[in-house]
């Protein structure tokens, strides 16, 4: 299976990820005969329905896979000093994935100015959407009226600037507001649930357009009007949303999460409301995602027209 590598933010280092669930992901999505005949058929007809997922999550949420918790923390190195609950009150699987985190192991960077990340996970930005098209598949256009099915919407957004968030099996999982702001109700996409690891996307970049998704604009003072999209994927057929809508919400307030699985969030930002911050950008500009944390930066207001 290719190799993913990503830069962290936090060390300035390039990093390999260990994928969960790597040998499945190579079957499918991988180069050698078999995978190119039997995967994509196999993808076809199983893994992007919804069923395969809602059994998966059914498994991941009783009490036998409570024994998964301990090996996977270990494995993946995962922080258990930063759950807001010890690892013995997990009662499945799932609810350890769905963890909450104690507030102080995710400092909000300060500043009614400053838009945060709204995850922990792998991002790409572009400060405008147009760098997107044949960057992270060659050849291929990011079609934002299709993200969104929304016509007049995308018009919005034709020259704005995009964040793209991935989010790991090893990631905390739940997602927060970027700023200060009155979100609108959440509309739903049906769709697929193909899975968003940058192997499969760099197949078919049209996955952000066909899986099951969800879009909510945001008010905001300092920002214009922001889109929140959530994206389902293999696993992770439910969204969970915890917010109220039409009520302001600070920034770095809960608005939902994921269940089990990897799954993925757009952010978009009408032209010349944000000025993403230098090593962002210089991290899209070498062809690699960046970790970052819930709570850093992620770049301040521009300066209006």
């Amino acid at each position: 299976m290719d190799q993913i590598n990503y830069i962290n933010r936090i060390t300035g280092q390039k990093e390999v990820e260990e994928v969960y669930g790597g040998k499945a992901l190579h079957f499918l999505y991988g180069h050698d005969l078999i995978s190119r005949l039997l995967g994509t058929s196999l993808l076809h007809s199983l893994v992007k329905f919804s069923p395969f997922s809602a059994l998966y999550g059914s498994w991941q949420k009783s009490p036998l896979s409570k024994k998964k918790i301990q090996p996977f923390i270990e494995k993946f190195k995962v922080d258990a000093s930063e759950f807001q609950l010890p690892v013995e009150r997990f009662s499945s699987f799932n609810d350890f994935f769905i963890r909450r985190l104690k507030p102080e192991a995710r400092p909000i960077a300060p500043g009614k100015d400053v838009a945060i990340m709204p995850a922990d996970g792998r991002y790409y930005f572009y400060q405008n959407i147009k760098e997107a098209d044949g960057f992270i598949v060659k050849g291929q256009k990011f079609d934002i009226a299709k993200l969104l099915e929304d016509h007049h919407l995308a018009s919005h957004y034709v020259e704005g600037s995009m964040v793209m968030a991935r989010l790991c099996p090893i990631d905390y999982h739940r997602f927060h507001f970027p700023c200060d702001c009155v979100p609108g109700p959440t509309r739903l996409i049906n769709g697929w649930l193909y899975s968003v690891n940058p192997i499969a996307v760099k197949k078919n970049l049209n996955i952000f357009t066909e899986n099951k998704r969800t879009v909510c604009e945001m008010q905001t003072e300092a920002f214009g009007k922001v889109l929140f999209i959530e994206i389902g994927a293999t696993s992770v057929g439910s969204i969970h949303e915890t917010y109220t809508p039409g009520h302001f919400h600070p920034k770095g307030a809960e608005k939902g999460y994921f269940s089990f699985g990897a799954s993925s969030l757009i952010l978009l930002f009408e032209k010349d409301c944000i000025t993403f911050d230098s090593d962002l950008i210089a991290a899209t500009e070498q062809g690699l995602e960046i970790r970052c944390l819930f709570g850093q930066s992620m770049g301040k207001a521009a300066i209006t027209k």
